[in-house]
């Protein structure tokens, strides 16, 4: 596991799980969230659930990506998706706003890798090199991404080659995100 991902991800959460404690009073929620199941649920509420996160369980990796594209995906990407199940969280990076992508429960992780076996398909297919969505940004067609050959971060636009570089990895790509409660 790359321990410097994992610790960068996990002090990210507690500082938005800290922020949506201060200015709302309560931990995250999520109506999107409503009706999951997963460990991360501390209480459902009207038509949305609070979450805390909670320490991932099962194998810590994306083999089933590894397998499916023939890869080895970057240790960070690996880090990302299994060191904790928590709710999506809404960040900033350099004043643009974003939904960080996590893992909410076993069964998610497997729907995740399918999402990305499906994006990693579609960039063989049109001869991009690859990359691994990790967030979302409001124009569904631009993700942040992490490039699988260097560890890089960037914003993209599906479907296309433009990339803009965010940052040289994950875990500085994590530290520099800020709370957008």
């Amino acid at each position: 596991m790359d321990i410097q991902t994992a610790n960068a991800l996990t002090t990210l959460t507690t500082r938005y799980c800290d922020a949506w404690h201060e200015k709302q009073g309560t931990w995250p929620q999520s109506a999107d969230l409503y009706g999951v199941p997963s460990p991360c649920i501390i209480s459902s509420v009207d038509d949305y659930v609070i979450w805390q996160p909670k320490p991932f369980t099962g194998e810590q990796n994306v083999n089933a990506v590894e397998r499916a594209m023939d890869i080895v995906v970057q240790p960070a990407v690996h880090a990302f998706y299994t060191t904790q199940f928590a709710g999506d969280m809404t960040l900033r990076f350099a004043g643009m706003a974003l939904t960080l992508l996590q893992t909410w429960s076993e069964e998610d992780l497997q729907r995740v890798q399918e999402n990305l076996i499906g994006h990693l398909v579609t960039q063989k297919r049109l001869k991009l090199s690859p990359t691994l969505f990790i967030a979302t940004l409001d124009s569904e067609l631009d993700v942040i991404s992490v490039c699988n050959l260097s560890g890089e971060v960037f914003k993209e636009t599906i479907g296309t080659r433009n990339r803009d570089a965010l940052a040289p990895s994950l875990a500085d790509f994590l530290a520099q995100l800020k709370p957008y409660l």
